[in-house]
């Protein structure tokens, strides 16, 4: 099931970013060779209490003017209504209330969806809790007062959060059919796939103009079983700045990623492998999900004997930090391979959930650590003393060692890649925690 989704709203320079980051904070675990972990990170995993949810900074360019400044503010409010379970507004004390506030209010408001009112700049709750008052006229509920920059009050504010949480999230949920998410940058041809899985023409923009709405959840019946696949696609919107857009791409990626048990990430053949589908499918690798790269438009591609290898190893090579995912060669014109997705998709999550035996783990480490002695520093040796799957989606393991310090980076890509020649895993990333146990405890 996938994690909620909170998303921050607010006016330039009320303390949007600053927000974020104080939530955010250290844990935030970038892959050093993840593409795509953008210079101004929009996501974020963050936990409180026993909850986990996926932040989301909205934010963005800063406008000069204030009619910009309202129609960006509308903006950013219509992404965190479509893609969010939860929304902060954030407002600043000092500034007091604005005109924007309440146009944002409104919005926010008709949505239906849960909002938090927060008031930063509250550096001293004596002095400014009669100022935090005049912000009940926006009519969305109790100001919560926080100071981001010296981190008080947020407590209070995530209690609030969670509360709007949905009863059973991050627990698995009846509906066990597999949700595949469709990603790819615009015009790679995600809706042409859905539409020939479909065999029909859907018509993906809504009636609202000017907007698309969110991903749309399409039921793919095939073979007698259901799918459902999460569509990004349609987002057109014109004379748009290119940065926003992007912005807004990446935001609806992660929420559908999130969503999902496997990510297709389309790639058009014609274009090559890009930076930007590296960006893609860097959140779904970062997410743990089940990957298959699509290359789309293959019917357009001359071939001779060696197309398909060169373009395998181009993919592979700017794909490198999943060397895991499963690739496949379609086309949506003609149909060409795209039933056997299906297969496909079913393999990528039989492998994401498969749960290894302790034992047997435990007989592959000591047949690895025998062929390749683990590394030592300064005279001390690495020891590992056991190996357990502690989940599943992705397939995660904990490593019992002496030292975590001498568990090298390339020798844990080692022992993964002898649990892959051992269990495949195709599709799937895996993920592995080191932890230390002091010589006495064994």
């Amino acid at each position: 099931m996938s994690k909620p989704v909170v998303a921050i709203v607010g006016r330039p320079n009320v303390g949007k970013s600053t927000l974020f980051n104080a939530l955010a904070g250290e844990k935030i675990s970038i892959v050093k060779d993840t593409p795509g972990v953008t210079r101004d990170r929009i996501y974020a995993d963050v936990s409180w209490l026993d909850k986990d949810f996926t932040l989301i900074d909205t934010g963005g360019i800063e406008p000069e003017s204030k009619d910009i400044i309202l129609s960006q503010m509308r903006e950013q409010a219509q992404i965190a209504i479509d893609t969010s379970d939860v929304i902060i507004f954030i407002t600043d004390v000092k500034q007091g209330l604005v005109d924007s506030d309440s146009k944002v209010a409104d919005m926010l408001r008709r949505s239906g969806k849960p909002v938090i009112l927060v008031v930063n700049k509250v550096d001293n709750f004596d002095k400014y809790m009669a100022d935090t008052y005049e912000f009940y006229n926006l009519g969305i509920g109790d100001p919560v007062p926080i100071s981001a920059s010296s981190r008080l009050g947020l407590g209070d504010m995530l209690d609030k959060v969670i509360e709007h949480f949905p009863e059973h999230a991050g627990e698995e949920e009846e509906d066990s059919r597999p949700r595949v998410a469709i990603v790819g940058k615009p015009n790679v041809g995600k809706s042409s796939i859905i539409n020939k899985l479909l065999g029909e023409q859907r018509v993906i923009v809504s009636d609202i103009a000017g907007t698309t709405r969110d991903a749309i959840d399409t039921e793919i019946v095939h073979n007698g079983k259901e799918y459902v696949f999460i569509d990004t696609a349609g987002l057109r919107r014109k004379n748009k700045i290119k940065e926003e857009l992007e912005r807004y791409s990446i935001i609806r990626t992660v929420t559908a990623v999130e969503r999902a048990d496997v990510v297709l990430v389309v790639i058009d053949a014609t274009q090559g492998v890009t930076e930007q589908d590296a960006k893609v499918a860097g959140i779904a690798h970062e997410r743990g999900k089940g990957v298959i790269i699509v290359v789309n438009k293959w019917d357009a591609i001359e071939k001779n004997d060696k197309t398909m290898r060169e373009y395998e190893n181009e993919v592979r090579r700017v794909l490198s930090f999943m060397p895991y995912a499963e690739i496949m060669y379609v086309s949506a014109v003609t149909g060409q391979r795209l039933p056997k997705m299906f297969d496909m998709i079913d393999m990528v999550i039989e492998n994401q959930t498969l749960r290894v035996a302790t034992g047997v783990l435990n007989e592959i480490l000591m047949e690895a650590t025998a062929m390749q002695q683990p590394p030592s520093d300064k005279g001390k040796r690495l020891k590992i003393y056991y190996m357990t799957q502690v989940a599943v989606k992705p397939p995660s393991f904990v490593i019992f060692v002496n030292d975590k310090e001498l568990m090298h980076f390339s020798y844990q890509r080692y022992l993964e890649n002898k649990i892959r020649e051992s269990f495949g895993f195709k599709g799937t990333s895996l993920k592995f925690f080191v932890r230390e146990r002091k010589e006495r405890d064994n």
